[in-house]
């Protein structure tokens, strides 16, 4: 029997995948906390062989203000909602004394130099591919200047997740034309379809996908759509700590049952979380992912699961070495 997978990603993006829901000065303890977070998930990754993909919004590879400015590139989107427009944030804000939170090279080099981790793309600007008023035209443009950035990191981006899991399977020959050859698409469940309407009963179940035991999570690697770029299915939303303890034991408990189910079935489980979730009780938070990834040596020990990052997972599917 084919053996199981665990396939970790994260959306990697700091204050630029917030900062149409915040008002950023209120979060400055958040942000604190999620950049002192982020090297503790490394380590952990580290000292357990866990391989993860971290899609990284590409802003978060300049320097500072200078280097953004430089950075634009000469097609924008032009959202019908201009509050969603991330340059016109940034241009806001680029005298608001609190940098760290819009750029992170040092975390990416970081990352880089960490055994087993993969660095692929948030897109450049957290780009919403379903949005009103963008254009496949301004897609494009986003996605070159994310590979050019990475370029100069001596990063080959091979793996993109959709900002806002917003899976637009009509630009993925823009996205194949990038290089890239593998994109994280949606569950198969209704309250996940990016397309449909952002409704009271829509949230209601994914925020009870964590806790009550709706649908199948894992799947069998033979039954992935591919495309123009393979797309590998998430499996489970990794959701931040709640203030009842209760409530996280049984979301902790639904993901480690699944886990050892995906295992003992040959399946592939894929998990994903934003760093920044771990902005809210960090020392939990990092408590429960140790107790994920015990139940994943676990199962590796038991039933021979393996650890791959987005691109190992679609070159194992595929027989590419």
């Amino acid at each position: 029997m084919k053996k199981g997978t665990l396939v970790i990603s994260l959306d990697f993006e700091l204050v630029w995948g917030l900062f149409d829901h915040i008002e950023i000065r209120d979060k400055v303890s958040y942000f604190n906390n999620t950049l002192e977070a982020i090297p503790q998930i490394i380590n952990v990754f580290e000292r357990n062989n866990i391989q993860a993909t971290w899609a990284t919004v590409g802003m978060l590879f300049n320097e500072n203000w200078e280097e953004w400015h430089s950075n634009i590139p000469n097609i924008l989107p032009t959202y019908d909602k201009i509050e969603l427009n991330s340059y016109e944030y940034g241009k806001k804000n680029q005298k608001s004394g609190l940098d760290k939170f819009f750029f992170a090279p040092h975390l990416i080099k970081l990352i880089q130099r960490a055994k087993g981790q993969e660095i692929g793309t948030h897109t450049y600007s957290h780009y919403y591919c379903l949005e009103k008023g963008q254009t496949e035209a301004q897609f494009d443009a986003d996605i070159i200047q994310a590979v050019k950035v990475a370029q100069n990191f001596d990063i080959e981006l091979k793996s993109l997740v959709f900002p806002r899991n917003q899976f637009n399977i009509d630009y993925l020959e823009i996205v194949s034309d990038g290089g890239i050859e593998s994109v994280r698409s949606n569950p198969n469940t209704w309250y996940w379809d990016s397309t449909a309407q952002e409704t009271l009963a829509l949230k209601l179940a994914r925020s009870g996908d964590a806790y009550l035991p709706f649908g199948k999570k894992s799947y069998l690697a033979h039954g992935l759509t591919l495309e123009k770029v393979f797309c590998q299915q998430a499996s489970r939303f990794l959701r931040p700590q709640n203030k009842f303890e209760l409530l996280n034991n049984t979301r902790l408990n639904r993901i480690k049952k699944e886990i050892i189910k995906a295992a003992k079935n040959g399946e592939v489980y894929h998990l994903w979380w934003h760093p920044h979730n771990f902005g809210l009780d960090t020392p939990g938070a990092i408590k429960a992912l140790n107790a994920i990834i015990a139940t994943f040596n676990y199962c590796n020990t038991t039933y021979g699961m393996e650890s791959l990052t987005m691109k190992q997972f679609r070159d194992s599917c595929l027989g590419d070495s």
